[in-house]
């Protein structure tokens, strides 16, 4: 008995040559020949559960020769489509990378990703040989007590069930620990180097309630980063202040409501009620804010700005998002709802303009806090959500408000009075319409994976898909299925691997035009938008004041 079936392999190399046609992010060799590899088992093992129901049924099938006559009439058509995508394969990928201003591919990527391809099938064929070794020996030792039938169809449930178990309690909680641990150590807790702040206003300085060793780095550097009060005024010509940032780790409290209280005391001790605007923002996974928009916000406003975030993870968002789904959302609605009820027990003349924020993750948690019957009477000033996450409820809800016939990557809600949707190519306030009372704007890319991933890729083509294609996306991607589903996957692990502007990485430029969009700022004109902007330069993870 020959170790693989013909069919079936032929079908694996039909997938392998669809997973070569270009997605969302450009993909190098190792993650092409990961894709290529997972892709070819996928149809291998379909195709053979498809054959097994065939033989289950009793439907007749070819004799020996005929059949290996249509195997080998069959491979014909397979193999010049596989030897067509492989010689075009480079250059979908290096389209892609043009686009986003990314060097081609080397020379050798090719060579590389086949190898590696057939060494991943390999791997996880001798991986499901075993998992079937381990069938047969169930089923042969249960036949002895009782019919083959129920033999069989109890071996298959005791397989899945001890395949199924070493692989979510063992494996998949073993690496969950491991990326917990490794994540968490790169917060350097208690770190020497990082002296805490001497100003009594910031967090972890002086009379702070937050304790600095515990507030991790990413807090860290952002509590300790961003413009001072004199680079602001250099710039706008304007008195400034020293804007506020309030950041509370999560290794402050293991309580999420605590963590809440604790920031709302800080704020209060430090004067984040008095400022003119005040940012509600939520970190990504790992905690990190990206200092492009903050910065720039700062700016905008004279540094008459005041910020606050609690981390609620260590986690990649990704990660974040499967293990932890409730952590992000959890804090999220405890900081709100205490914010939001001391905000407004504040004269309505004297309380900021509060506002929420969010990016990735950090967007989706933000959308889940925003709970627009409590604040149908007195809502926030408005909300600025950097690429969200396609399970974000509220974002769906707005896409599926949409004026019929406006694209899905960039939708038209109403005539834009509260809801707005933006991009690197398409600015938030293009239309021209003035806003309503309570703004909310929705920034993202249409090559962006974390807000564009579709589950039901798996059988269909994503809605998106079948649009007229954005300028930063290939005009070459189709839609094939289960194979489209692995690269949408893929792409989401790769997808801040872009430069900033493509992918999950967001310029600093296109924060400032959505903030100004956003937040309003006095005396602000189109000038000071492009001094602003080429201050800050290309680079969403540098910061307007390092620009």
């Amino acid at each position: 008995m020959p170790m693989f079936s013909v069919l079936p392999l032929l079908a694996g190399l039909l997938m392998v040559a669809a997973a070569l046609t270009p997605s969302l992010i450009p993909r190098d060799w190792i993650m092409q020949g990961v894709l290529g590899g997972v892709s070819m088992t996928a149809g291998y093992l379909a195709t053979q559960f498809l054959l097994a129901i065939w033989r289950t049924l009793e439907i007749p099938v070819l004799p020996r020769r005929w059949a290996t006559i249509a195997h080998a009439i069959l491979a014909i058509p397979v193999m010049a489509v596989l030897v067509r995508c492989v010689a075009l394969a480079d250059q979908w990928q290096n389209a892609i990378r043009e686009r986003m201003g990314m060097p081609e591919l080397e020379a050798a990527n090719t060579t590389k990703m086949l190898l590696l391809t057939a060494a991943i099938f390999v791997a996880l064929f001798l991986l499901g040989r075993a998992v079937q070794g381990l069938f047969d020996l169930l089923r042969t030792r249960l036949a002895r007590h009782i019919p083959v039938t129920s033999a069989n169809v109890l071996g298959l449930l005791l397989a899945g069930l001890i395949v199924v178990t070493l692989t979510r309690d063992g494996v998949v909680q073993w690496a969950f620990g491991i990326a917990d641990s490794s994540y968490a150590a790169a917060q350097h807790l208690t770190d020497a180097d990082a002296e805490p702040p001497s100003e009594g206003w910031r967090s972890g300085g002086p009379g702070s309630l937050i304790d600095w060793d515990l507030m991790g780095k990413p807090g860290r550097d952002f509590v300790s980063g961003g413009p001072r009060a004199p680079a602001i005024a250099a710039f706008t010509g304007r008195p400034a202040l020293e804007p506020l940032r309030i950041y509370v780790g999560l290794a402050q409290d293991k309580d999420p409501e605590t963590r809440a209280r604790i920031a709302l005391e800080e704020m209060i001790r430090t004067g984040a009620f008095e400022r003119r605007v005040l940012v509600l923002a939520s970190p990504t996974g790992t905690g990190w804010m990206d200092p492009a928009s903050y910065d720039a916000l700062e700016y905008m406003h004279e540094g008459n700005v005041a910020t606050v975030a609690l981390q609620y993870s260590y986690l990649q968002s990704p990660l974040a998002l499967i293990f932890e789904t409730e952590s992000g959302l959890d804090q999220t609605t405890a900081i709100m709802r205490l914010v939001y009820d001391h905000w407004r027990s504040l004269p309505a003349d004297a309380r900021p303009r509060l506002y929420l924020h969010g990016i990735s993750l950090g967007a989706w948690s933000s959308m889940y806090a925003l709970n627009p019957f409590q604040m149908m009477n007195e809502p926030v000033s408005g909300a600025f959500w950097v690429g969200p996450p396609f399970p974000s409820t509220l974002w769906r809800q707005a896409n599926e408000a949409r004026v019929p016939g406006s694209p899905l990557i960039l939708p038209q809600v109403d005539q834009g009075e509260v809801i707005r949707y933006a991009s690197q190519f398409a600015p938030p306030d293009r239309s021209g319409k003035p806003w309503g009372r309570l703004r909310i704007l929705f920034l993202q890319h249409a090559s962006d994976p974390i807000v564009f991933y579709d589950p039901a890729s798996l059988w269909r083509a994503p809605e998106w898909m079948r649009e007229p294609t954005a300028p930063d996306v290939s005009p070459q991607l189709s839609f094939t299925p289960i194979v489209t589903q692995l690269q949408l996957a893929v792409d989401m692990l790769v997808s801040t691997s872009t430069p900033p502007g493509f992918g999950h990485i967001y310029d600093a430029s296109e924060y400032i035009d959505g903030w100004v969009s956003v937040s309003a700022p006095q005396g602000w004109s189109a000038e000071d938008t492009a001094r602003l902007k080429a201050k800050c330069g290309k680079g969403g993870l540098i910061g307007c004041d390092n620009g």
